[in-house]
């Protein structure tokens, strides 16, 4: 068990609480990353088409929202701590440097060969773990200024970023990988033998990180836990009634306007449907809102599952790594055994079977993810850390 679980209650709320909701939005991702294993033949777009998407699979795939947006602010979070240690304050800039350099070489090699089954793949994708990595490095630079000026920045980035929407280039020039690799998904080589496609814009998530990190002193030692919570209550709940006031009135924050539906349940689909690829304003206040709120209330909580969740959060990098290659065997294995029933995979036919799927994968990560994690405290050795 996570020994952080065994300490004082105030330092376990402080610290272990990371931990508990990093662990809980990597096991929600699990259930997305299944239905893109076995229920890729019913594939939802960006955004998801809310008048005819299963409301199943639509809500499905609205819990996997969570995942990136508070993954990455937990990650900035996670840099001022490092930052802050109790010995004195000290640079990040190295550890975020060398750690974001690492996850993109994983990304290209490692990540990239598990969603594919093949190296060098047809399409090279620039998804979550390489964004991840381009934000750390920049907030290897971005952290050492004043924490109201990252406020400042990150909320102008966030808020901002609908502004240069208009922005067009030439495929092909300078200015087109520029935008494409900042704020425009878009492939940047569309042609050869491996295809390069930017899958997650990366200017939105240096906003998050941004405020990932100023929002560390939030669990700095002298912070009251009543205050700490109170405080992210006021954030959590302030983000969504903002929300609320944009997207009511479609004002601004996001591409897609929401509509009246056939049903209550197709316009509330509607209302819920934000833009990912990049992250929209509204995307970004709906989630990490309600994830501001999740972390106020997993202060209170102490239990079988709040621990697992801290296990493997705090194994984030082997997690992920071990799920996605577990769920290519697990692909593999159902296509030779059971056979091709959609294209040349195979594929379970109600999305009941996709969470059945992931609730029994989950006890057989956690044992590896927890012998790592004791493996990761006991260990002298450097690269650990970066797992």
């Amino acid at each position: 068990m996570a020994m952080t679980l065994t300490l004082p209650a105030t330092l376990r709320t402080r610290i272990a609480v990371i931990d508990v909701m990093r662990g809980l939005v990597m096991l929600i991702m699990l259930f997305d990353h299944v239905r893109e294993t076995v229920f890729l033949h019913h594939q939802v777009s960006d955004p998801m088409d809310a008048a005819h998407v299963d409301p199943a699979l639509f809500f499905t795939r609205l819990a996997a929202h969570f995942c990136a947006p508070m993954f990455v602010f937990l990650t900035g979070l996670s840099a001022w701590l490092y930052a802050h240690p109790a010995a004195g304050n000290r640079s990040a800039a190295g550890f975020l440097f060398k750690r974001g350099l690492l996850l993109v070489l994983l990304e290209l090699v490692f990540v990239n060969f598990a969603w594919s089954g093949a190296f060098p793949p047809a399409v090279l994708y620039l998804q979550v773990i390489w964004v991840i990595g381009l934000a750390m490095m920049a907030l290897a630079v971005l952290h050492q200024l004043p924490l109201r000026l990252l406020v400042l920045l990150g909320l102008a980035i966030i808020a901002g970023q609908h502004l240069l929407t208009g922005l067009h280039a030439k495929q092909g020039s300078l200015a087109y990988d520029v935008l494409t690799v900042l704020l425009q998904r878009g492939y940047l080589v569309a042609d050869g033998a491996m295809k390069i496609k930017v899958s997650y814009p990366l200017l939105p998530w240096i906003g998050v990180i941004v405020l990932g990190y100023a929002a560390g002193p939030l669990y700095a030692r002298g912070l009251s836990v009543e205050r700490r919570r109170r405080l992210l209550l006021a954030l959590g709940t302030g983000s969504l009634l903002l929300l609320a006031v944009l997207r009511g009135f479609n004002i601004y924050g996001e591409t897609l306007p929401w509509v009246e539906g056939d049903t209550a349940l197709r316009t509330a689909m509607s209302v819920l449907n934000f833009t990912k690829y990049p992250p929209s304003l509204d995307f970004l206040l709906f989630t990490l809102g309600f994830g501001l709120l999740g972390l106020a209330w997993l202060e209170s909580l102490d239990n079988w599952f709040t621990r697992a969740c801290a296990t493997f959060g705090g194994a984030p990098m082997f997690y992920y790594l071990l799920h996605l290659y577990l769920l290519l065997a697990i692909g593999i294995t159902l296509t030779a055994v059971l056979g091709a029933n959609h294209g040349a995979r195979y594929g379970v036919a109600h999305i009941w079977q996709v969470w059945l799927i992931a609730l029994t994968l989950m006890p057989m990560l956690y044992f590896p993810c927890r012998a790592f994690a004791n493996y990761k405290r006991a260990s002298k050795q450097a690269w650990v850390r970066y797992f």
